[in-house]
């Protein structure tokens, strides 16, 4: 079993998990049910996604729940530039909050991307950020 909180990808998540209760605090009441309840739904499942993976015992599901996380990383990216325009986001507040949401987009899409299919099962491989990965065809 992993440990999730050994995983930069887990603690960014859970930042923006904290972060984005504190952000939609002063949406309007008229939210509550809507924007706001899809948003803090969208930021738990980040980090709960990356706990239940690490949980798994197989790289696949593991992968599984990582892509999980990932989509609704990028659901709530939405959501929040959604609410940023709608003017229910404080200026100082959008800076902190896009900063963090990008960073955990690249963390975490590292994490997915160091798996690479080979065969029928998935490999796991230290994460390049800046590296796209190999157009050539294996070396025998």
């Amino acid at each position: 079993m992993r440990d999730h909180k050994k995983l930069k990808a887990f603690a960014l998540a859970d930042k923006v998990a904290l972060m984005t209760y504190k952000v939609t605090r002063s949406f309007p009441q008229e939210e509550i049910y809507g924007l706001t309840s899809q948003m803090r739904r969208a930021a738990v499942s980040v980090p709960s996604n990356i706990v239940e993976g690490c949980a798994r015992s197989s790289e696949q599901e593991y992968r599984r729940f990582l892509d999980i996380s990932f989509g609704s990383l990028r659901e709530l990216t939405y959501q929040f530039s959604l609410a940023s325009r709608l003017g229910y986001v404080a200026a100082s507040s959008a800076t902190d909050m896009q900063e963090t949401l990008s960073e955990a987009e690249r963390v975490l899409s590292a994490l997915v991307r160091s798996f690479r299919r080979t065969g029928s099962t998935l490999q796991s491989h230290s994460p390049t950020v800046s590296q796209p990965p190999s157009l050539s065809p294996p070396t025998p």
